[in-house]
Parts: structure tokens; C-alpha cells; sequence
């Protein structure tokens, strides 16, 4: 399956509702894939010392929220993915900060972390081809609320679009 549509409300908590906002139509892989590019345009015109160098004290790298991203990714796929198989068992949430801290994502070279985000959207494609319809809205439970599989997979391209706008106007 290729495309799906949005969610409803109800099947994703309300903090969501920002990202999922951010989104339009229903060309799910299509969108999956023009992030890619619309990522490695943003970084071929960027020198490596913007990759390393927050906007504000305090505030994470270039580098960081691409990894941040990547990691949501992964996170969101997974709670998707075990949702859609009938898991029964609440999933933890996760704090986005000490995940970032101790990554060291400074350390990794942007292009290999591009090549990471690449790898997870393709991931995420081909797992989303094997899902039947009535899997995406399985409901689950993930930090504590009802989620299904289909907001969670709404929700990645909305984040990740949440990030890029950060990452065009204050970096």
C-alpha cells in the first residue's frame, strides 16, 4: 500500500495535532520520498560549520536535529510496526533530550547521517507496502495514550516538516 489517508482525531493524543497540521493529501510514499530530497537540497548549499552550530546557546546543532529526526523515526516506525502486529502491551515513551545528548551526533559526519535518514525512509516505505489497510488502525498504547499505527506514521513526515521549517528560518 502506497497511500492511506490521515488520521481522525481520537486516534492520536492531541499534542499531534501540530505536526499532522503541517500535511496535506494522501500520496503518503510520494511525500516520504520528496522530504528526501527536499533535506539533501537544504544541505548542498550548507558549509560543515553550520552542521555544528546551533542557533541559539542551548539549542541543538544541525547535525543534532537530524539526528533527533532520524531517531523519532526509528521510534515511531517501531510503536507503528508492533501496533499494527496486535501488540497488547503499553510501549515507554521517550525523552527526546538524553537521546540526543548521548548520541554524540556531533561526532557523526552529516553525510552519514543523511545516508542514515535515507536508509530509515526506505525502511519505513517497504514495511508500510506490507500492511494491509485495517492494520493501520489497530489501536496501541505508547506513553502512556491510545495511538494507532496510521497516526504514527502521519505524524513522521509532519515532524520531520516541523524540523526542516526550524531548520530554513533560524539556523
Amino acid at each position: 500500500m502506497d497511500n492511506f489517508n490521515l488520521p481522525k482525531k481520537g486516534d492520536y493524543p492531541a499534542y499531534y495535532d501540530h505536526y499532522l497540521s503541517l500535511l496535506g493529501g494522501s500520496d503518503y510514499c510520494q511525500l516520504i520520498q520528496d522530504q528526501i530530497a527536499d533535506l539533501e537540497e537544504l544541505f548542498s548549499t550548507k558549509s560543515e560549520e553550520w552542521f555544528n552550530t546551533p542557533y541559539e546557546i542551548g539549542k541543538w546543532t544541525p547535525k543534532e536535529v537530524l539526528g533527533h529526526v532520524i531517531d523519532t523515526e526509528r521510534i515511531m516506525t517501531f510503536r507503528g510496526l508492533c501496533f499494527a502486529r496486535g501488540e497488547r502491551s503499553s510501549l515507554p515513551g521517550f525523552d527526546q533530550d538524553p537521546y540526543v545528548l548521548h548520541a554524540r551526533f556531533g561526532q557523526v559526519s552529516e553525510k552519514l547521517l543523511f545516508e542514515d535518514f535515507v536508509a530509515q525512509r526506505k525502511a519505513l516505505i517497504t514495511l508500510i507496502r506490507t500492511l494491509s489497510e485495517d492494520m493501520l488502525d489497530f489501536v496501541g498504547e505508547a506513553n502512556g495514550s491510545p495511538i494507532t499505527p496510521r497516526a504514527l506514521f502521519w505524524i513522521i513526515p509532519g515532524h520531520f516538516i516541523h524540523h526542516l521549517n526550524i531548520l530554513k528560518n533560524r539556523y
